[in-house]
């Protein structure tokens, strides 16, 4: 079955980095794409980036362009999310997913990891 685990995230300074991980199995990874989601309380849920598993397709929202990469890892079935010039606005728990058609989640959802900035 479909499983997506997250880890690396924490608690962090203005400034500072962190880079999550999101560990995929259970499905055929090649040529799918992840995303990573993120919602902090209060706010709706938001798309941080996705990525092509396979090909240089990515996106990123205009919040965290070029603050934050994407990147994967097709051997080890993992899709990475570094943080950089990490901002308080940026705390929330980040999710990944694996996504479809124009970034939409399908039901395969990680359990998530908190990245608080203060």
């Amino acid at each position: 079955h479909v499983q997506l685990v997250e880890s690396g995230g924490g608690l962090v300074q203005p400034g500072g980095s962190l880079r999550l991980s999101c560990a995929a199995s259970g499905y055929d990874y090649s040529s799918t794409c992840v995303g990573w989601f993120r919602q902090a309380p209060g706010k709706e849920r938001e798309l941080v980036a996705s990525t092509h598993t396979t090909y240089d397709y990515t996106y990123y929202s205009e919040s965290v362009k070029g603050r934050f990469t994407i990147s994967q890892d097709g051997a080890a079935r993992t899709v990475y999310l570094q943080l950089n010039s990490l901002k308080t606005e940026d705390t929330a728990m980040y999710y990944c997913a694996k996504v479809g058609m124009g970034w939409v989640p399908s039901n395969y959802w990680g359990q998530g990891t908190q990245v608080t900035v203060s």
